[in-house]
């Protein structure tokens, strides 16, 4: 095989719509979400060929409009799960053997299904049941999606050709397999694009997968499932599940035929994952791929050289889009005392001009936490910040619950550079920053790459070519996505794959060649055209 021979659609990065007042787009998408809105939706969970409802439903609400019901999901029973892995197998069979070209056509159809028809309808799910607003989701559900899409049918043909070499009278040949079994895919609430991913990636590469999604991610969940039935999707392949996370996980995770885990999503919910791995580990038929992408505690830091202004951006839109609850949002930062006054200035006119609101209302840019939870776990971390000497909030601090679970942006100073805020993952708006003494601006970044157990995204700005060669040698394993001069947010698929190390997961770089092949399984096959017939070699005379 040659890399000729696998000749696919070069990818490239879907075009991001700008949603400006009075475009085409806006006027679709605020369509969509206002027909959306004003309808209830009865949604199954997927197993096999069949759409199962079982009576037993949960409520579905717009974080920011908590009273307003727009529909509900059904729950997953045991026996369902079981099903779902006997199904998963019954359609591995044909899924396995089917050529690679017919699996990328099904996900290259997907793209182009979501690049068109398919756009506004999962941007306006994502608006209204994540409680995003049109760029967020624009990125999100329609761009990162359609990239990962394209882009992983790309990174298949490259590992496709990719043989080894062949001697006189041999021929080697790599075959890359699907894995023995089921791939277990969680998603998170907060990317409906890694919530499309993780299951199309796996099942791309030949696996047949079950799928989790975010009970609060439902919403958009389920028009994916739809995406991927029209573009050709073959039943089985894919089977997304709702319920309960524990049974789920229980059923799946103690079954023989557990090939692998995609995950995103908390710390300590992935590393109940790999324990329970662990101590099932001589049930399976095979040792399962654990991919997971975790926490994270983002960081800014600035030398004295920096731009006051470009750092002051960088927090404004790294710790407060999408509410920061992105998994690389900067959530601390650490300043120069020479630039602080500076870059608060900037930070305090960015907040105060602000809307906080609907995302119906696109002028919107910040919008609701995504539940009740999260709202109360923010609100305790405000409420505890003001009784402690070592801190104080600059602006923001509000919070209201009576209407959606919003939480102003708010900034915390401290002079702990230990405080907890600075140490503890918030997911939400709020960010802590640490003033230091500019001559100790070597000695802080030793204390950014030691602060908590996380190694996610980080960011560091300087005017100064030997300061930035020195911080990113320093900071070498404090982050996986590491941005010099820019917030450490926005990775683009193709561009900036992403992932992190320590306690923020395995690395194994979503949008990635590299998270590809953790899930197929190589067979090396020699094939000797003339097999000798003696068995003795020269030295023997």
């Amino acid at each position: 095989m040659t890399k000729g021979s696998f000749n696919v659609p070069q990818a490239i990065n879907e075009k991001v719509k700008s949603y400006a007042p009075n475009s085409e787009e806006r006027q679709l998408v605020l369509e969509a979400y206002k027909e959306m809105y004003n309808q209830e939706v009865d949604i199954p969970f997927y197993i096999g060929g069949g759409e199962i409802r079982t009576g037993n439903t949960i409520g579905i609400y717009p974080p920011h409009d908590n009273k307003h019901r727009i529909g509900q999901y059904h729950q997953a029973e045991k026996q369902h799960i079981e099903l779902a892995i006997q199904k998963a197998a019954e359609a591995r069979v044909k899924w396995a053997k089917i050529s690679w070209e017919q699996r990328a056509s099904i996900f290259l159809k997907a793209a182009e299904l979501l690049a068109g028809p398919y756009r506004y309808r999962l941007n306006a799910a994502t608006m209204i049941a994540q409680s995003k607003n049109v760029y967020q989701a624009e990125i999100d559900s329609a761009c990162e999606l359609i990239d990962f899409l394209r882009f992983n049918v790309q990174f298949m043909s490259e590992i496709y050709s990719n043989q080894p070499l062949s001697s006189a009278g041999v021929w080697n040949r790599m075959e890359y397999r699907p894995l023995e079994g089921f791939v277990y895919a969680i998603t998170p609430f907060n990317f409906t694009a890694i919530a499309g991913n993780l299951p199309a990636s796996a099942a791309l590469m030949g696996n047949v997968v079950i799928w989790k999604p975010a009970s609060s991610q439902i919403y958009s969940a389920n028009v994916i499932m739809e995406l991927f039935k029209e573009a050709g999707l073959p039943d089985g392949v894919i089977n997304m599940v709702t319920g309960s996370s524990s049974m789920i996980s229980d059923v799946l995770l103690n079954s023989p035929n557990l090939a692998g885990i995609h995950f995103t999503g908390s710390t300590p919910v992935f590393n109940n994952f790999w324990k329970t791995i662990g101590d099932n580990i001589n049930n399976y038929r095979a040792y399962p791929r654990i991919v997971g992408e975790t926490g994270g505690k983002d960081f800014i830091w600035a030398h004295p050289t920096a731009n006051a202004q470009e750092v002051a951006t960088a927090i404004s839109r790294g710790a407060f889009e999408y509410q920061g609850q992105k998994c690389s949002a900067a959530s601390r930062a650490y300043i120069p005392k020479s630039l602080w006054g500076d870059i608060r200035t900037h930070i305090l006119e960015d907040i105060n001009s602000f809307k906080m609101g609907s995302p119906e209302d696109p002028s919107n840019f910040i919008n609701a936490v995504i539940d009740k939870k999260a709202f109360t776990k923010l609100s305790g971390y405000i409420e505890q910040t003001r009784k402690d000497v070592d801190a104080e909030i600059i602006i923001g601090g509000g919070y209201d619950d009576s209407k959606g679970y919003f939480i102003e942006p708010t900034v915390i100073v401290t002079t702990n550079p230990l405080y907890k805020t600075m140490c503890t993952e918030l997911f939400g708006p709020i960010i802590t920053i640490y003033v230091y003494e500019d001559g100790e601006w070597e000695s802080v970044l030793d204390l950014v790459d030691q602060t908590g157990e996380y190694a996610l995204t980080g960011a560091i700005f300087s005017g100064d070519r030997y300061v930035i060669d020195t911080a990113t040698k320093k900071l070498e394993n404090a982050a996986g996505n590491f941005y010099i001069n820019d917030k450490p947010t926005g990775a683009i698929v193709g561009q900036q794959p992403f992932g992190g190390a320590r306690a923020s997961g395995t690395n194994d770089k979503a949008g990635s060649i590299w998270n590809l092949l953790r899930w197929v399984s190589n067979r090396t096959i020699k094939e000797t055209f003339v097999p000798p017939k003696n068995y003795r070699y020269p030295f023997l005379g």
